[in-house]
């Protein structure tokens, strides 16, 4: 049963912050059917990383809801080579965006993070008090320790304050809007092109990084926006929510389902050389179904969708 609403978005001036990205661009998508009245402002408008920039705007603009949307992201190479970067300018944008929302009296807050705040060896599905229960995986701590601080700049001012503050932690996301740059691109739009690239040039192989074995959860950022604006309609409490599908395949699988997608007949080599990353990454998500969301889409619907649009 879903719960009653606690929070209307009908007639609210909504921020979405990282409007251009990925998961912003969908919420924004996904806000258009809401009735409210929405309000971006651009990284050349407003830097979100100085304090003083944020204070000001949403001073002037007061709006009522923020969907917390924008951050430095970047897949497993990205991380590892720019750690100062990731860690630096995601604690900024969320501490000057959730401290200035305190200040103007924001009604309601979303912050997104990722399923990568939780140990690297966590019970799997991993739930999410599993937080903090160990340490996390190397590879994309920098990010993930940011993003463990924007839950908890949520926590802190809902307790201080009763700031209607919550946080959505989203599995790994693949759709509209991603990035296919193949030095700074998490591994599902790298396969894409990869595999697109290698079908155009007729080569015979595909190489991927790792061993193929680990297994990895995937979400549609259009149900990620569906989600969390439900969310932000019906959850007010401390505890974060995972959102993801609660399926999960092989890094393996899912380059033969991409190869099969794109119509890439070569084969695949694995480079084991290149790391893998956390081994087991599945969300649980019975919390956010028992909050009346569970409509995330079939992997394979989804990357025929995604591949249409991005190189169809």
């Amino acid at each position: 049963m879903t719960p009653t609403p606690v929070f209307s978005l009908s007639g609210k001036k909504v921020w979405v912050a990282g409007h251009r990205g990925m998961v912003g661009g969908a919420i924004v998508r996904r806000l258009g059917s809401e009735g409210c009245d929405l309000v971006t402002v651009s990284r050349d408008q407003v830097d979100l990383v100085r304090q003083s920039a944020v204070e000001a705007w949403l001073a002037s603009e007061k709006p009522d809801c923020i969907f917390l949307a924008a951050a430095k992201v970047g897949g497993i190479q990205a991380n590892n080579t720019k750690p100062a970067e990731f860690l630096y300018e995601n604690m900024m944008i969320e501490a000057n965006i959730i401290h200035a929302a305190h200040q103007v009296g924001v009604k309601k807050l979303v912050f997104l993070g990722s399923t990568c705040i939780y140990p690297k060896m966590a019970p799997q599905p991993i739930p999410e008090h599993a937080l903090l229960t160990g340490p996390l995986e190397p590879t994309n701590e920098w990010y993930a320790i940011a993003k463990i601080a924007g839950i908890k700049l949520c926590q802190a001012y809902r307790r201080q304050y009763g700031c209607d503050f919550i946080a959505a932690q989203p599995t790994n996301l693949y759709g509209p809007g991603d990035n296919y740059d193949l030095e700074s691109s998490h591994v599902l739009p790298a396969l894409l092109r990869k595999a697109h690239e290698a079908k155009l040039s007729g080569a015979a192989e595909l190489v991927v990084w790792g061993s193929g074995n680990p297994r990895r959860e995937f979400l549609h950022v259009d149900d990620l926006a569906d989600a969390v604006v439900h969310l932000a309609k019906v959850y007010s409490d401390e505890e974060h929510v995972n959102v993801g599908s609660g399926s999960e395949v092989t890094i393996k699988e899912l380059a033969e389902l991409v190869c099969a997608t794109v119509g890439f007949q070569g084969s695949l080599r694995f480079d084991v050389s290149k790391p893998d990353g956390t081994p087991r990454k599945l969300s649980d998500v019975s919390k956010l179904h028992s909050l009346g969301w569970s409509q995330a889409r079939p992997l394979q619907v989804g990357l025929t969708q995604t591949y249409q649009s991005a190189f169809g």
